[in-house]
């Protein structure tokens, strides 16, 4: 299969989780215990529908030892990331972790001596400009603070050393080891969820939250979001050792933005400012640059 047919199905994936996951939240609400149970279930239907399309034969020490390393910088991703947004702005903490982008974009150049040309330079520099102009304030807004800049900078970097492990992984003659990784990472992920619904038990907060979610609907919704997951996971972690880190990040950043903004304005009706729309007309410029048609 094309490796252009292969990266069109991964946005397609990725988009369609954004969705289901944005319908989730808003129709049954958000918190810590929610938060964590989506994040289980999910993860659990991700391993079972990955066993399903290849179960993995073998695992190295080295698939092994950087599938929970990569599982574990995920559940702290996930952490940090909800911390940052329970105490500090959206807006900011949305655009600074979308940057984190930059981190196995230049990896490819840095590490593994991938070209990047003018062109594609200036590419990134725009989707940082439509980042930066996708995301609007409020007065609403939380305030900037030391542990919210703290907690968003440790977000930002495991969201981008998640993309260098892909990478690196893909990089090694244990490429063909992929389910094995994106099993063992998933399912560290699972158990991380279910330690921290643990230790949330004893709450009420949690275990009203938790109740919000039983039901075939919320349930169906989850089971759908972790087949997304884990065909966006597979086919990512595929393109990441097939394409060049230059355009492979950026584009699948800024192509699942300019598609989720579409597809908000087209299905769910939402208008976009003045700003949004000149953000992603300065996106749609960056992934044409990124793919360096002068090339």
């Amino acid at each position: 299969m094309p490796v252009a047919v292969i990266f069109l199905i991964s946005l397609t994936a990725n988009v369609l989780s954004g969705f289901l996951k944005k319908g989730m939240l808003s129709r049954y609400g958000s918190g810590k215990g929610r938060h964590q149970l989506f994040n289980g279930i999910t993860s659990l239907v991700a391993v079972l529908a990955l066993l399903v399309l290849g179960f993995p034969k073998s695992i190295s020490p080295f698939t092994l030892g950087l599938g929970v390393l990569f599982g574990v910088v995920t559940a702290v991703q996930n952490l940090a990331t909800l911390q940052a947004l329970d105490v500090g702005p959206l807006s900011y903490t949305t655009v600074l972790i979308n940057l984190s982008t930059l981190i196995p974009t230049l990896s490819g150049y840095f590490i593994w001596s991938e070209p990047i040309s003018p062109v594609q330079i200036a590419g990134i520099g725009l989707l940082v400009v439509c980042f930066a102009l996708s995301v609007e304030g409020g007065d609403g807004q939380k305030k900037t603070s030391l542990r919210w800049l703290l907690w968003t900078l440790l977000a930002f970097v495991c969201t981008g050393a998640i993309g260098v492990m892909q990478k690196w992984h893909q990089s090694t003659d244990y490429k063909g080891e992929l389910d094995g990784f994106l099993v063992v990472a998933l399912g560290i992920s699972t158990l991380y969820s279910a330690a921290m619904l643990l230790i949330l038990k004893g709450r009420k907060s949690c275990e009203s939250q938790c109740k919000h979610y039983a039901g075939w609907k919320p349930l169906l919704i989850m089971a759908v979001f972790g087949i997304c997951v884990a065909l966006n996971n597979k086919l990512n972690l595929f393109l990441s050792g097939a394409m060049d880190a230059a355009i492979f990040y950026p584009v699948m950043n800024g192509g699942g933005l300019i598609a989720t903004t579409v597809g908000a304005c087209l299905l769910l009706r939402e208008r976009l400012t003045k700003r949004r729309w000149i953000g992603m007309a300065v996106g749609i410029v960056a992934v044409i640059l990124l793919c360096d048609p002068f090339r």
